[in-house]
């Protein structure tokens, strides 16, 4: 949203108009980019109390205590008590009664002489919807990636003004909110794949429909919720670790989802690549499986999916890749670690499908390369069909006839593993065909589900079931 009233300057400007606001910021790493905006557009005084930039470690321990990172949240955590301590220790008494405190702060690393990697941080706000009242708050994690520093020093300041204009005047709407926090910016400028909100100005907000908000508004390409349905950044869970991924609709999680899941995740651990480090299991859920063939999301339906996840202690990333290349290339980003993705018979014959490939100038052979570039491999688990049958392996699955010499070098070397011992039922059903039973309450669904979410289905009623 790209507008004169949308443009950073006249958020800044409305801010400094503002008499009711008044507060701090605090920022680590890569300047005093956020605050240099609203003095650049004049009438700071009546906004800023104070601005400040602990730049050497040992000063910023004095203040703000030890931490084993400075670019983290428990750092940007460190930064905000600290600052709203002082800031009400100092002015409640003179100011408090008309006034709305806010801190703002962040601890950011860009590109820098010694640094040539990609710019990283984290911004926070913590800020009073009423005088005197209690404060709420708002953190973001984002990637900064521009070339050149002088570019990340920019885009930090304006994405920080964002959302100190967003915390201000947008509150009720979070969604809007977080959909601002792109003004004057792109995504080839700017990523933000976390956001948290506390306090009373987002009492009932679900942190788990605001991150599936940042895949669907495209502020990120994926988002990571834990089995305790705690929002957190990729790295916190990915960094260096071997990663077995299951994609799915979930709709509802069956008994041969989690047997698919359990024997990849045995046949894993048998790799000496790994050595013996225990893999991150996440399983996914792309906007397509969301969205099916409505343009908005139903988000008692997403919900219903997290929830039942959740019982099981899963860890689900919300993303809008449809393609596994493109799955890969995102979780390399934070590991060099073996990554495995188990899947079914039916989802590797769809990925034998050239037409999925036309828009890549290499087509198949292209997405193939990049999927199993680094360190990658398939886990494939066995399929009978719903009309029963012979049971297919990745040993006895037949690719298309212009393709099998291909599927036979992948399979020959290693990258594509079969997944042996499991006790296929003579029916497989497919996940819609399960969630056809529950919703005409045909009990023979329980019999195929974990009984852990069946109990979970009929207690919140579920996918539909109405008893």
């Amino acid at each position: 949203m790209n507008t004169p009233e949308s443009s950073t300057q006249s958020k800044a400007l409305q801010i400094n108009l503002d008499a009711a606001r008044y507060g701090t910021f605090a920022e680590i790493g890569a300047g005093q980019e956020v605050a240099r905006w609203f003095f650049h557009v004049g009438g700071a005084a009546g906004t800023v109390a104070k601005t400040m930039s602990a730049y050497d470690m040992e000063v910023s321990d004095a203040i703000y205590g030890p931490s084993e990172r400075y670019v983290s949240r428990h750092r940007l955590q460190a930064m905000l008590d600290h600052e709203w301590s002082l800031l009400l220790q100092r002015l409640d008494t003179s100011r408090g009664a008309h006034t709305m405190f806010f801190v703002f702060a962040n601890t950011v690393a860009t590109r820098s002489f010694t640094r040539p990697e990609d710019g990283r941080g984290w911004l926070g706000i913590r800020f009073q919807t009423a005088p005197r009242g209690a404060p709420s708050e708002i953190l973001i994690h984002t990637r900064l990636w521009d070339h050149e520093n002088p570019r990340q020093q920019d885009a930090l300041g304006v994405l920080g003004v964002n959302l100190v204009h967003g915390a201000f005047y947008h509150h009720p709407e979070p969604a809007r909110l977080i959909g601002a926090l792109m003004d004057q910016l792109t995504r080839d400028r700017v990523e933000v794949d976390l956001i948290k909100f506390s306090g009373p100005a987002f009492a009932g907000v679900d942190g788990r429909l605001m991150s599936l908000q940042l895949v669907h508004q495209r502020l990120t390409n994926a988002a990571f919720i834990t089995s305790a349905g705690e929002v957190v950044e990729p790295a916190e869970i990915l960094h260096q670790k071997p990663i077995l991924l299951e994609r799915g609709s979930f709709r509802p999680v069956t008994n041969i989802t989690l047997d698919m899941q359990a024997r990849a995740l045995a046949h894993m651990q048998t790799d000496p690549a790994i050595r013996h480090q225990a893999p991150v299991v996440i399983m996914e859920m792309t906007l397509r499986h969301l969205l099916g063939t409505h343009p908005d999301i139903n988000h008692a339906d997403f919900l219903a999916r997290a929830d039942s996840l959740s019982v099981l202690g899963k860890t689900v990333m919300i993303s809008n890749y449809s393609r596994f290349h493109s799955v890969a290339a995102y979780l390399r980003r934070y590991t060099q670690n073996r990554i495995v993705m188990t899947m079914g018979i039916p989802t590797l014959a769809a990925l034998f499908e050239e037409r999925h490939y036309s828009d890549l100038d290499g087509g198949i052979l292209e997405a193939f390369g990049r999927l199993f570039k680094g360190a990658v491999k398939l886990h494939i688990y066995p399929w009978r069909g719903t009309d029963g049958g012979e049971l297919v392996t990745a040993r006895s699955f037949k690719a298309p006839p212009q393709l099998r010499h291909l599927y036979a070098h992948l399979f020959d070397n290693g990258f594509v593993e079969a997944i042996d011992g499991a006790d296929v039922p003579q029916r497989d059903l497919l996940p819609r065909d399960v969630l056809a039973l529950i919703q005409r309450g045909d009990p023979a669904w329980e019999s195929v589900v974990p009984a852990a979410v069946v109990a979970r289905i009929k207690r919140d009623k579920l996918f539909g079931w109405a008893g």
